[in-house]
């Protein structure tokens, strides 16, 4: 039997173990608490950054049919589950698509919500006619019979509920955020040069920080049409149809009040700049740069469609706006705000911040193996 004293034996299966990304951070920063907690942890994917996570040994899963993704995650459930017959493990999770888990993090939405935006002649012929989506539906019917399913979000886990009606043994475990690296006294120390590498020279300018790639789906389109006096946008991450953007700012009469800053190394340096963060995604299972954000004490403003939307008390620590008309209100009336309600707004953000660390994260998670082995060696279940 597995005590809740026992050290398990877990496999973590992710295409990739790596810095960027939020599904493969998440995948990363548990495994890293998992291993500080002298779990072992084996980690089957097709690559990992290079001493990454010293302790964990890594299984290649080859690489096959990289010219479609869904003949790709096919090819990877199909490959891991080889790997892993006659392998013992007192848990197997994953974060992809596949059917030999106990375990399965769901970190988007499924493939059958999506298809919901189709109508008529289109709808029958995504959803019947469609050799893609008959795939992408086949293996996704199959992850929903998993023993287990970890939703990063409640609208994930209301997704799972009314598109494949599963209730029983759904947790929701959020994203987790380093609280220590996105700290406030961090971003106060390094507020006046941050602020002047964005070209913002004046206090009395609310700088709005946007953090992501994807820049039409996170809704970069409507946060530019709201950006107002007094505002000046930064934009952080490599999003599609850059010059599209470009010429949106241009048209709206931003000039150089829009700062693009691409790809960064370290992030903290534009969190530090901002007076806000903002997400106003169209679809977003959760939303890991607004946690990042109120951990160093920024007070945010998402759409209702992101899952982070959750953790927002309304008027407390940020903002749940539902259009891109209240999206520019939203904007006009935090920077018409005394500064010492949006750093009150912040304060309580961190505190927010600081129920959802990684370490919380990873006791939620060893919480939940340590029931799946139990289950697993009361039920006679191969390990």
């Amino acid at each position: 039997m597995t005590g809740s004293n026992d050290k398990l034996a877990i496999a973590v299966l992710a295409k990739s173990f790596c810095r960027t990304g939020g599904m493969e951070r998440y995948a990363v920063e548990v495994v890293r608490r998992l291993l500080a907690r002298g779990h072992r942890v084996d980690l089957y994917g097709r690559e990992m950054d290079a001493d990454l996570l010293p302790g964990a040994r890594f299984v290649e899963v080859s690489r096959r049919f990289g010219f479609s993704s869904v003949a790709s995650a096919l090819a990877f459930a199909r490959e891991a589950a080889r790997l892993l017959r006659g392998r013992r493990y007192d848990v197997v999770h994953s974060h992809e698509r596949g059917y030999c888990q106990d375990v399965l993090t769901v970190h988007c939405f499924s493939h059958r919500c999506g298809l919901q935006k189709y109508r008529g002649l289109r709808r029958i012929d995504q959803l019947y006619l469609s050799p893609r989506n008959a795939l992408y539906l086949w293996l996704e019917r199959r992850q929903m019979r998993s023993p287990w399913l970890v939703a990063v979000s409640e609208s994930i886990r209301d997704d799972i509920r009314c598109h494949y009606g599963r209730v029983e043994q759904v947790a929701v475990i959020p994203p987790g955020v380093d609280t220590e690296w996105f700290q406030p006294a961090w971003v106060a120390e390094n507020r006046l040069r941050a602020r002047q590498v964005v070209g913002c020279t004046s206090e009395r300018e609310m700088v709005v920080l946007f953090v992501g790639s994807e820049f039409r789906r996170k809704g970069l389109d409507g946060l530019v049409a709201a950006i107002g006096d007094n505002m000046r946008l930064v934009v952080v991450g490599a999003g599609e149809r850059l010059d599209h953007y470009r010429r949106l700012v241009r048209e709206a009469g931003l000039g150089d009040r829009v700062h693009f800053a691409g790809l960064v190394t370290d992030v903290r340096q534009y969190y530090a700049a901002a007076d806000v963060v903002v997400l106003p995604s169209l679809s977003e299972a959760f939303g890991m740069s607004v946690l990042e954000g109120m951990a160093c004490g920024i007070p945010a403003i998402v759409t209702a469609n992101a899952g982070v939307a959750a953790l927002i008390d309304q008027g407390r620590n940020g903002l749940v706006v539902q259009s891109a008309t209240e999206l520019k209100d939203a904007l006009a009336a935090a920077c018409a705000a005394d500064p010492d309600r949006r750093r009150q707004m912040g304060e309580r953000a961190r505190q927010t911040a600081l129920d959802y660390s990684w370490d919380a994260v990873a006791q939620a998670y060893e919480e939940l193996f340590y029931q799946v082995a139990a289950n697993k060696d009361a039920g006679g279940q191969p390990r």
